[in-house]
């Protein structure tokens, strides 16, 4: 009996935190477009996002395209299909594997990054005095941020998918004497534009979750110090959780039109 009152509770709890984020997401969108805009905030909150993100972003991407291909190359051969180790890794690269890892990344590195300095700014009242003083720090803070988020992921991506299929044709140079004209090639007569505007267009829905979900972690952040390490953890595990399901959403979506 106490076991079902706990999982209850944990999902009065859970449906609560959905109806907060679902309110922190609508009033994100009526601020969005009243004035003033800060544009020098949010050009700040790019670089630091994206220019902090590149060099974690290009060393998994590369990692991701060297073991793809290794792991992928004995199997091809048995087949006597290592002609198509371009189009298969290309296309998995572009529509899945490049997307989903590299907002996992990002989750981690910058989803993380807002839930602590917007938790600290909280619990240390700073987020208090800029209302008291007259500034909106829900424009100034949240809604800078997660518009960063949204329009620097789908940049880290492209960058990412392109560096993991760089490694790739690494692979292929050296262990089977392919030329990278001959690879890239091969890589951009598979590709389609049905390939890759779903991707981007989820992406940009990866970004706005890891926003979203990062200041709303740390704005409301609670229970003194202690809450900031919680709220960063937290905003990382629930927008892993959140970037899974707009995941499955987009790719069952794209089916839909494909088979149209």
């Amino acid at each position: 009996m106490n076991s079902i009152l706990k999982i209850i509770d944990l999902f009065k709890v859970f449906l609560t935190e959905i109806g907060e984020l679902s309110y922190f997401a609508s009033r994100f969108f009526k601020e969005v477009f009243k004035r003033p805009f800060e544009f020098k905030e949010f050009l700040r909150q790019c670089f630091n996002m994206g220019n902090r993100s590149l060099l974690l972003v290009a060393v998994t991407g590369f990692i991701i395209g060297l073991v793809f291909t290794l792991q992928s190359r004995p199997t091809l051969q048995e087949f006597g299909a290592v002609s198509w180790m371009p189009s298969m890794v290309s296309i998995s690269i572009i529509r899945e594997i490049g997307p989903i890892i590299t907002a996992l990344i990002c989750a981690g590195r910058i989803g993380s990054g807002i839930g602590a300095e917007l938790g600290s700014m909280r619990v240390t009242e700073q987020i208090d005095a800029m209302e008291v003083s007259g500034t909106n720090p829900f424009k100034y803070l949240v809604v800078t941020r997660i518009l960063a988020t949204t329009l620097m992921i789908p940049i880290l991506v492209f960058f990412g998918d392109a560096i993991a299929i760089f490694g790739s044709a690494m692979v292929e140079n050296i262990k089977g004497n392919v030329s990278y004209l001959l690879y890239f090639n091969q890589v951009f007569n598979s590709l389609e534009f049905s390939d890759l505007i779903p991707t981007t267009i989820k992406t940009f829905f990866f970004g706005f979750a890891i926003g979203l979900v990062g200041c709303f972690k740390g704005y409301n952040c609670k229970k003194g110090t202690a809450g900031v390490g919680l709220a960063a953890n937290s905003a990382v595990v629930f927008t892993s959780m959140l970037l899974f399901i707009i995941d499955f959403i987009a790719v069952f979506v794209s089916n839909i039109f494909y088979d149209l």
